[in-house]
């Protein structure tokens, strides 16, 4: 019985699943713009990192919105706090080490190209087709992915609990 009521608890937490639903929103528009970008379907973009807009963002930002609007205490509660300190964490990483990490990772294949053409063949050992190149972002997509975030818990607020239904 026990497992039951942990299990229900689980199915029903809106501060775990609205975040939740914001990643898998911010992940399909990401396969919809890098679609309409690239005029070609990518199914890699519903799980990749990088991209348009960012999905961590839109994660750790409605996390944050939730703790502030449906945890008791609200944006003065410890879970806000948390969460918020969190979201910035986050965002500043994907912004910052992330980032570089592609940025280098197109370097080292420039670089790999460079010596298989200048020794005139390709070696098996280099597999710089296997590095990831998106998986970082820019500050837009960023600032996009936050926005996802934050509207995906307005409408959330407004459909499922009536914009004075705060707090749950």
């Amino acid at each position: 019985m026990e497992f039951l009521n942990a299990l229900l608890a689980l199915v029903t937490n809106d501060i775990l699943l609205v975040p939740i639903f914001a990643s898998f929103t911010a992940q399909i528009l990401k396969l919809i713009v890098n679609g309409v970008i690239n005029k070609k379907f990518t199914a890699e973009r519903l799980w990749g990192d990088g991209g348009m807009p960012s999905a961590h963002s839109a994660t750790v930002v409605s996390l944050a919105a939730m703790c502030g609007f449906c945890a008791p205490g609200g944006f003065g509660s410890p879970y806000f706090a948390i969460s918020a300190i969190f979201a910035f964490v986050v965002m500043h990483d994907a912004l910052g080490v992330r980032r570089e990490t592609g940025k280098q990772a197109v370097s080292i294949i420039e670089i790999a190209d460079m010596l298989n053409e200048y020794f005139g063949e390709k070696d098996d050992e280099i597999k710089t087709d296997k590095l990831k190149v998106l998986v970082g972002h820019t500050p837009l997509q960023v600032v996009c992915g936050a926005i996802v975030g934050l509207v995906v818990v307005l409408l959330y607020l407004l459909v499922f609990k009536g914009i004075f239904g705060i707090p749950m």
